[in-house]
């Protein structure tokens, strides 16, 4: 069995992903091998987490996922691993559930994963112990078996925090981590800023490795790791070493550059086994679609760079005419952004793509945010009437200026477009604010291949489009 750990605390905002990843890239250049692991749906946290153990970070979420998907994703990841390492999300016990069956408490009971427990010691001393004591206490089954403080302020500080745990709780403590603003990750609306858009990332990873290294009992780490709680058998039903022999019936391709970067590896990988060949696309440097017979455009921050890709019309164009002529287009949140009428912010207008006749405007508080439920209420190319799908969402953005949308989605739970639908359908584009896992949605790529193969059998002999200075479209066999 791989050894495995969770990284938890009391609440958000106590330092788990700075923590997580420093511990990441330290035990990486130990020469182990670490696969990382983000409870809930996350983008932001896991690409901090993929350069520091240099593999792709993989989601586990009790909401969106069966309890098999989520046993095959970690065994799949990590049956080649030395170490899985999973960050969890908000507070330990915390989840949308009453009964806390999809908090990351349960899921490091399915995964059978000890807990390191990360506190926040900014302003408190002896309140610690119950702290710990009480989280300690409130599921007799929760896996807890080490502490880190965080945020201390010297040593006196920690001789009263840690003297309080000796007295009170029956738990080592693994790490006394002194503060410091120089390892923090910037942020901004949405969270931490990605890695990718952090210029000194590789640099500041580093940091937190040395850093770590100096204030975490690595080694505690290690052998804590290898005593899983329960002992129980976690192996998922499937083989999951069974190669998967790949062929590339048709191209799909995929916007990914600072604007365009959220992505889980699962939706591509499935997209892949079902046949697709990806071919990635840069929103601000490519002027032409590349031969293509399908298109992603999935979430980031075009919102950011609208001054950068109103420079590239040429590919807007491209884009507005693919769709058009009935190229299979799949868009989540700011792929939805892409293809309005324009987008509204403080610095100014930015006109996009213009097939949504509806303008996006920034706002200062989150216009969705959490877990949605929707109901499919029209047949699509990607889904299928009738069906119900889980996913989520995290936006700023809201359309105005709304003109005759056609929509797929009933929104059970959430806020999507209006609080009532999402997911705005026209010939064979489809996008929406809510971002899905493959894992959710098995049939999905499986869908979207089958009607990229149609759109490639039906479209042999395609017209080659160009554009000229006024932005007049133009075509030839």
């Amino acid at each position: 069995m791989t050894a495995r750990l969770m990284i938890a605390a009391p609440s958000g905002r106590c330092g788990k992903t700075t923590i997580t990843t420093g511990i990441c890239a330290s035990l990486r250049k130990r020469g182990l091998i670490v696969q990382p692991f983000k409870k809930g749906p996350d983008y932001i946290d896991p690409s901090w987490l993929t350069a520091a153990s240099k593999r792709p970070c993989r989601n586990l979420d009790l909401f969106m996922m069966k309890k098999q998907a989520i046993l095959e994703t970690f065994h799949m990841a990590s049956e080649d691993a030395d170490i899985a390492i999973i960050e969890a999300n908000m507070g330990f016990y915390d989840g949308i559930k009453p009964d806390g069956k999809d908090s990351p408490a349960s899921l490091a009971r399915l995964l059978d994963t000890p807990v390191v427990f990360v506190v926040n010691c900014s302003r408190i001393t002896r309140s610690v112990a119950a702290i710990i004591q009480g989280f300690l206490g409130f599921e007799p089954d929760n896996c807890i078996k080490g502490v880190i403080l965080n945020n201390v302020s010297g040593k006196r500080h920690e001789k009263k925090l840690t003297d309080s745990i000796k007295k009170y709780c029956n738990i080592p403590v693994l790490g006394v981590v002194p503060k410091s603003l120089s390892l923090n990750i910037k942020e901004r609306h949405l969270g931490l800023i990605p890695y990718g858009e952090d210029k000194k990332g590789e640099e500041l990873i580093d940091d937190m490795a040395r850093f770590f290294e100096q204030y975490i009992d690595m080694d505690g780490i290690l052998s804590i790791s290898k005593s899983t709680v329960y002992k129980k058998d976690t192996k998922p039903l499937i083989d999951t070493k069974k190669k998967i022999e790949r062929k590339h019936n048709v191209k799909i391709g995929i916007f990914y550059d600072r604007a365009f970067s959220f992505y889980y590896p699962e939706n591509l990988e499935a997209l892949e086994k079902n046949g697709a060949e990806l071919v990635y696309i840069n929103s601000m440097k490519d002027t032409a679609l590349p031969d293509i017979d399908g298109l992603y455009i999935g979430g980031g921050f075009p919102e950011l760079y609208g001054s950068e890709i109103i420079k590239n019309r040429s590919l807007l164009g491209h884009v507005r005419i693919a769709i058009e002529n009935g190229m299979p287009v799949f868009c989540e949140c700011a792929g939805l952004i892409y293809l309005c009428d324009g987008i509204k912010t403080d610095e100014g207008f930015f006109e996009m793509a213009k097939i949504i006749p509806s303008v996006v405007e920034k706002k200062k508080l989150p216009q969705g945010h959490g877990y949605m439920d929707v109901e499919v209420i029209t047949d699509t190319p990607f889904f299928k009437k009738g069906a119900r799908i889980k996913g989520h969402e995290f936006h700023y953005t809201r359309l105005i200026n709304v003109k005759n949308l056609h929509y797929a989605l009933k929104v059970l739970r959430g806020n999507g477009i209006d609080g009532y639908y999402d997911g705005i359908l026209y010939k064979n584009m489809f996008a929406s604010y809510m971002h899905i896992h493959a894992a959710s949605v098995p049939n999905w790529a499986k869908r979207f291949v089958r009607i990229a193969e149609k759109y490639k059998n039906k479209n042999c002999n395609r017209y080659i489009y160009w554009i000229n200075k006024k932005g007049v479209y133009y075509n030839a066999r």
